[in-house]
């Protein structure tokens, strides 16, 4: 019988709350024991009779805790995740993986020295819409990618009162890492970044909007994102040497589990919004491309694989450092208002 793997929980904000327990509960081999929150009864509402521990120590000193999640604010992944490995836990750290690529790197360290797994929830390769694109890259239909576009708008004209608004680098380091995660697996690392990153909304104090460019050889990948998007359903445009793909809409299974709904049944991950081919050799016409099927389940079912011993770590702490390194590589373009190059 598979040993149950004792999973513990940093915080249980939007992150804990959506992301991560609801899935942990219904992965096999995965058991949530405890959670770090100054609000028991917050965690009570959405997990009766859960375990709730006053602070991250009280968490790693758990014998029963083998594995911990990083849902924490961003400027304390580093901490927490160098904490938890250092008690001998596994860790998934949650999006931005740190706020510099200096302490992904030192996290990647420790993992290294402590033998422990260390993965970055990077959820978003699981989305219907970027599964879809895979295959259809896969299939070769679109030919050589020359341009790629990859869009995270809203319609959200006035900042909310909440420290997420205020990160350091706004927008970029909050949607940036879904993007620019996805544009790695597709193309690697780029050679250069271009960004230009801006506070368009009154009173943002913080970026909200972005446009940023990764320079490969022959290829542009454009990343962008603006809470200032009253029309926003445009998500991909990628023109090919074979033809193009246009994309409206966002995955589903965010805004299911924000309306109530548990993860899983035989509607879940179906994305309704449809994209069309156009086909090179006759731009005349479309054709509508039937979706993959969007689940989160996997990520949280592949790692709970790994950590007993029957399959690779999803998201290795490697690839995090390499998005890290684009995001930072974003921030000093925007400053200097130059290319930054990463050869």
């Amino acid at each position: 019988m598979m040993r149950e793997i004792g999973v513990g929980l940093i915080g249980y904000g939007l992150a804990g709350r959506v992301f991560h327990a609801p899935f942990v509960a219904l992965t096999p081999g995965l058991a949530l024991r405890a959670v770090v929150s100054r609000d028991p009864a917050k965690v009570h509402a959405g997990l009766p009779g859960m375990t709730v521990v006053p602070d991250v120590d009280a968490l790693l000193a758990r014998p029963d805790v083998d594995l911990v999640i990083v849902a924490s604010p961003d400027d304390y992944h580093a901490q927490h995740a160098i904490a938890a490995l250092r008690a001998s836990k596994h860790v998934v750290v949650d999006k931005p993986f740190a706020t510099t690529a200096a302490d992904a790197r030192a996290m990647a360290h420790t993992a290294r020295i402590s033998g422990k797994m260390l993965t970055a929830f990077q959820n978003r390769r699981w989305d219907a819409d970027f599964l879809t694109l895979r295959r259809l890259i896969g299939e070769g239909r679109l030919g050589e990618i020359v341009h790629f576009e990859s869009h995270f708008d809203r319609w959200r004209p006035v900042p909310a009162a909440v420290w997420k608004e205020a990160r350091a680098g706004g927008s970029w380091l909050d949607l940036g890492p879904h993007l620019v995660d996805q544009a790695l697996c597709l193309f690697g690392r780029p050679d250069a970044v271009t960004a230009d990153l801006a506070a368009l909304r009154p009173g943002a104090p913080a970026p909200d909007w972005f446009h940023v460019v990764l320079h490969y050889p022959g290829r542009r990948a454009v990343l962008r994102s603006s809470k200032l998007a009253a029309d926003h359903a445009l998500r991909f445009a990628v023109h090919g040497t074979g033809g193009s793909w246009i994309k409206p809409g966002i995955d589903p299974q965010e805004p299911a589990i924000l309306g109530g709904a548990a993860p899983g049944g035989p509607d879940w991950g179906l994305d309704p919004a449809i994209g069309s081919f156009t086909d090179g050799a006759d731009p005349s016409r479309s054709a509508p491309v039937p979706n993959e099927r969007g689940d989160y389940r996997l990520f949280w079912q592949a790692l709970a694989d790994a950590l007993h011993g029957k399959g690779e770590n999803p998201v290795p702490a490697e690839q995090a450092i390499a998005v890290m390194e684009v995001l930072e590589a974003g921030m000093a373009s925007a400053e200097q208002g130059r290319r930054i190059s990463l050869s």
